[in-house]
């Protein structure tokens, strides 16, 4: 799906689309057309949609929503845009903000991430930063991200990992003594000393902190 527009000025940003809501494309096209020097060349609500439109219109930025519906995620497309077109930079506008997001959205090459609650201003200055690939990030994920820096990530013993990689699976106490050939007192222990190197307190906290640490194989 796409909607070219021939820009006024040739010297505008030009800028595709790409999230499954209609709406909220409408409203960003909307909000872009008062931009200057921003001009919308395209839309797209899937993945694969920006992907074939990127390679026909070579916009300077693509404005990328992360969760797409079917198909081909944010993520995916971000990874795909940046290895098969050239000069294009990739700016997520999402309404999600957890590490393990942000983290895989600048893996992937994004060169900013926004929060669509920002205001107007602040996607201008964003989508013009993108396109002279500085670095664009939300205030909060700025934070975040200083944060995560700043925070060592935690070291598992072989044996920790191992036990993590079973709660990973849906495990109880017993199924994980059982696989690892220990006691179900040794694999409570080991789960202590584990909530405690990951700062949680569930089961579900330490699987999830260590997805976004990449501490899983």
């Amino acid at each position: 799906m796409t909607s070219p527009a021939t820009p006024a000025d040739e010297s505008a940003v030009r800028v595709l689309l790409c999230d499954d809501h209609t709406v909220v494309r409408a409203g960003l096209l909307a909000l872009l057309s008062s931009a200057p020097g921003i001009a919308v060349v395209g839309e797209a609500a899937t993945g694969e949609e920006a992907l074939a439109a990127a390679a026909k219109l070579h916009p300077d930025v693509v404005l990328m929503d992360l969760h797409l519906g079917a198909g081909m995620d944010g993520i995916e497309a971000t990874r795909r845009l940046i290895a098969d077109v050239p000069g294009t930079r990739v700016l997520v506008l999402t309404t999600y903000d957890t590490d393990a997001d942000v983290t895989r959205a600048i893996e992937a090459g994004a060169t900013g991430y926004l929060l669509k609650a920002e205001r107007p201003e602040e996607l201008f200055a964003a989508i013009r930063a993108a396109a002279e690939g500085r670095p664009a990030l939300s205030a909060p994920v700025a934070s975040r991200v200083m944060q995560h820096m700043r925070s060592p990530k935690a070291t598992l013993t072989d044996r920790e990992t191992d036990i993590l990689g079973q709660l990973a699976r849906g495990l109880g106490n017993r199924e994980i003594a059982k696989a690892l050939f220990i006691s179900e007192a040794t694999v409570k222990t080991h789960l202590v000393r584990i909530y405690d190197k990951l700062g949680v307190d569930t089961r579900a906290g330490a699987v999830a902190v260590a997805k976004e640490q990449r501490l899983l194989p």
